[in-house]
């Protein structure tokens, strides 16, 4: 005869993320860059950054400044794996001058 217990085991609901401390330096390097007078792209955020979330990473940013960076939809040019060109759209995001 087999006895289960019906004792119910707490569990951690705490989102535990082990890249919050790159995120936030992330967050911060994106912010002085666009306040700099730069406007950045998701490829440029990997590339400069290495950062893969810059949607979040602006989200991030909202929070922090207390409103939302402008956004427009712009089209790069870029090769496909087989070498030929190609265009995508991707947004690209940045901020006026605060003074």
């Amino acid at each position: 005869m087999i006895l289960i217990s019906n004792a119910r085991k707490t569990m951690n609901t705490q989102n535990i993320d082990p890249n919050h401390g790159s995120s936030v330096s992330q967050t911060k390097a994106i912010l002085e860059y666009m306040r700099s007078g730069h406007s950045i792209t998701p490829k440029e955020a990997r590339e400069l950054f290495g950062s893969d979330r810059l949607g979040a990473r602006i989200k991030d940013i909202e929070r922090m400044i207390g409103y939302a960076p402008f956004r427009r939809y712009t089209t790069v040019t870029g090769v496909d794996p087989q070498g030929r060109p190609k265009q995508k759209r991707v947004m690209r995001y940045w901020l006026l001058d605060e003074e």
